[in-house]
C-alpha cells in the first residue's frame, strides 16, 4: 500500500566505462539486474531496474559507458547513454576514485554543466582507496554538483545514504511497476546477458567486445521444474568461433556451466542450455545486424 507523499521518479547513471556502474546499480536495488565484468563496455543497452520502498519508488537507469565509438555498435550504446541524460529525475556521475581523475571524466563534467537535472558525484571504489578525503577532493575540482557521494558499490559503504538522498529528490507520483519488479527486460534478456557475461569473464581481447548472444528457444516442461533455453552465441569473425567453442569444446562447456548457474539462480529453477557458436562477419558495422541482434 502507498503512504501519503509517495515518491517515484527516474534516475540516471552515467561515466566512462569501467567505472563500476553495473555494479552500483545491482546494489542499490539489491539483485543482479546487469551483468559486470572487469572489463570496459560490458554494458550495451539502456536497462532500467526499480526499486520500491513503502515511501517511494525509484527507476534506475543503467547506461553504456560514455567513449569515443569505433564502430557502429559503439555510436549506438553512446547515443543510449545520452539520450538518458534529459528524460530523469537525477543524474549519478559515476566516477572510479581508486583509477583517479581521467579525460573521460572531464569531458563527461563538461557536458553536465550544461544540464539543468540535478546531478549527484558518485565516487566509486573506495575500498581500494587510502586516502578517500583526497580522492573525494580531486573529483570535486571537475565542477558543481548537487551531491556528493563517497561509496563503495562492492562492500556497500554509503549506498545507504545515497539512495536516502535519491529518494529526497524524487517528485510526489505514482508507482511506475509492482512492488516485485526489479526490471522491466524480459527473462530472454536477462539470460541472453548472462550468457555474455560468462564470455567476458573467459575471453581475452577483443573476441567479449565482438560477441552478442540470442536465445532462440525457452521453454518450461510441464512434467518438471526445468527450463529448456536453445541460445546462439554470435562472433564478429569465423577465426573467434574456435576460441569460444574451445579445444574439445571445453570454453563453451564452461561458459555454459558458469551461466547456467546464474539463470537456475535468476529463475529459481533448473536449466538445460544448449548453447551454439555462430559467426555473422562484421555484424557491429551492419545496421541490419545490429537491429536483428537488439540493438535498435
Amino acid at each position: 500500500m502507498e503512504t501519503s507523499n509517495f515518491r517515484s521518479g527516474f534516475a540516471a547513471i552515467i561515466g566512462r566505462p569501467n567505472v563500476g556502474k553495473s555494479t552500483l546499480l545491482n546494489c542499490m536495488v539489491g539483485a543482479k539486474v546487469a551483468i559486470v565484468s572487469d572489463k570496459p563496455q560490458t554494458t550495451r543497452h539502456r536497462i532500467q531496474a526499480v526499486l520500491t520502498r513503502p515511501d517511494a519508488q525509484v527507476v534506475f537507469i543503467d547506461t553504456p559507458g560514455l567513449h569515443k565509438p569505433k564502430h557502429k555498435l559503439g555510436d549506438y550504446m553512446v547515443r543510449v547513454a545520452r539520450a538518458a541524460w534529459n528524460e530523469v529525475d537525477v543524474i549519478l556521475f559515476v566516477v572510479d576514485g581508486a583509477a583517479g581523475v581521467r579525460s573521460g571524466d572531464r569531458l563527461i563534467a563538461k557536458e553536465l554543466a550544461g544540464i539543468r537535472t540535478p546531478a549527484a558525484l558518485v565516487v566509486n571504489k573506495l575500498d581500494l582507496v587510502q586516502d578517500t578525503g583526497a580522492a573525494v577532493a580531486a573529483f570535486q575540482e571537475l565542477g558543481t554538483f548537487a551531491y556528493v557521494a563517497p561509496v563503495s558499490a562492492v562492500t556497500g559503504a554509503g549506498i545507504e545514504e545515497l539512495v536516502s538522498w535519491i529518494v529526497a529528490q524524487m517528485p510526489e507520483g505514482p508507482k511506475y511497476f509492482p512492488d516485485e519488479w526489479v526490471t522491466d527486460r524480459p527473462e530472454e534478456f536477462l539470460i541472453a546477458e548472462l550468457i555474455r557475461e560468462q564470455v567476458f569473464h573467459l575471453t581475452q581481447e577483443e573476441v567479449p567486445h565482438s560477441v552478442a548472444v540470442v536465445v532462440e528457444e525457452m521453454s518450461r516442461r510441464q512434467d518438471r521444474d526445468l527450463v529448456d533455453v536453445r541460445a546462439t552465441i554470435v562472433v564478429d569473425k569465423e577465426s573467434q568461433k574456435g576460441i569460444i567453442i574451445g579445444q574439445g569444446g571445453r570454453m563453451l562447456k564452461e561458459i555454459g556451466r558458469l551461466a547456467r548457474l546464474e539463470i537456475e539462480r535468476l529463475l529459481g529453477s533448473q536449466i538445460n542450455l544448449q548453447l551454439w557458436v555462430k559467426a555473422k562477419p562484421g555484424w557491429r558495422d551492419r545496421p541490419g545486424a545490429l537491429q536483428e541482434l537488439g540493438y535498435r
